[in-house]
């Protein structure tokens, strides 16, 4: 792994705009950086090169984040958090309140792994196709079938909770 100091001035700027995005709150997004960056020095030897630093950092972030929002007693989740998720025009017709935001979050607690990640992966931390397949160490055309299927799975889910989907 470079060395720390050179890796810290190279992506907590893109780190800290990333975990933003996600909390929409600069004081979250100071915590949960600082946060991010001790762990990734305390779990250093883990990183094997696998993927890229960046999305290593964005993957412990993400993590530190929804650890965040699960110590918060009532947290409720903005909407902004999951915006990704309107790209997607399966899922689109669900996310339109925060209940219903909720409701997504809760559906996709109930999707096996590899499912649920390589979801996450692309849908939360837009990671391409190709990063997918190389943090599992797959090829991108099981990244694509894998969200297709979690795709399916949480439609399915959504239809059986009365969603119009």
């Amino acid at each position: 792994m470079e060395d720390f100091d050179e890796i810290y001035q190279t992506y907590a700027r893109p780190l800290y705009l990333y975990v933003l995005r996600l909390s929409q709150s600069e004081m979250i997004a100071e915590e949960i950086v600082q946060e991010t960056f001790y762990k990734a020095v305390k779990n250093a030897r883990k990183f094997k090169g696998e993927c890229k630093i960046l999305t290593w950092l964005c993957q412990i972030a993400k993590n530190e984040y929804f650890g965040f929002l699960r110590k918060k007693e009532n947290a409720h989740l903005n909407i902004d958090d999951y915006q990704a998720l309107s790209d997607m025009r399966e899922i689109e017709k669900i996310v339109e309140d925060h209940d219903a935001a909720s409701d997504v979050l809760s559906i996709l607690r109930t999707i096996s792994d590899p499912y649920r990640r390589v979801f996450e992966l692309r849908v939360i931390d837009a990671l391409s196709f190709q990063e997918i397949s190389d943090l599992f160490g797959k090829s991108e055309n099981w990244a694509r079938v894998t969200f297709y299927r979690a795709k399916q799975k949480i439609t399915e889910k959504a239809r059986e909770q009365g969603y119009e989907v």
